[in-house]
């Protein structure tokens, strides 16, 4: 699990794009993590990337939920994009389709990873590489 973020800084936009599973063992780190950087380069977008989540419980309703909370308070706005089918059906269920928008993006709109804009800022965290980062300095 792990949780890639992207920062717009001119167009005041952060993307999370999620990889793996989104449950009530990920769902708390990866929150904390798009907390810190809305609040670091403040927000006014937030896009949330399912296209790579390989499975999500109610944990991620919770987590879109607060992200939309906490961005509706800096009046901005919470998409959901490329969310696998389950996924979308989970959220049509949840009524959240009704509270962000469901977007798509093409392969030019996603994060590159070979190519870094003047105006990016890029993060990528595992939840191990955090827990290394937590260790050594304890030590």
């Amino acid at each position: 699990m792990s949780v890639k973020i992207r920062n717009d800084k001119q167009g005041r936009k952060t993307t999370a794009t999620i990889y793996g599973d989104l449950d009530h063992h990920t769902a708390k780190y990866i929150r904390s993590e798009i907390d810190r950087a809305i609040g670091e380069h403040n927000t006014k977008t937030l896009i949330i990337d399912f296209s790579n989540v390989t499975f999500m419980d109610s944990s991620g309703i919770g987590l879109v939920m607060g992200r939309y909370k906490l961005i509706s308070e800096l009046s901005g706005e919470v998409q959901i994009a490329n969310p696998p089918p389950y996924i979308r059906k989970v959220i049509q269920l949840s009524g959240i389709n009704k509270l962000c928008r469901i977007i798509t993006l093409d392969c030019e709109d996603k994060p590159d990873d070979t190519e870094e804009k003047d105006t990016a800022d890029k993060t990528i965290i595992t939840k191990e590489q955090d827990h290394e980062t937590e260790n050594s300095q304890r030590a």
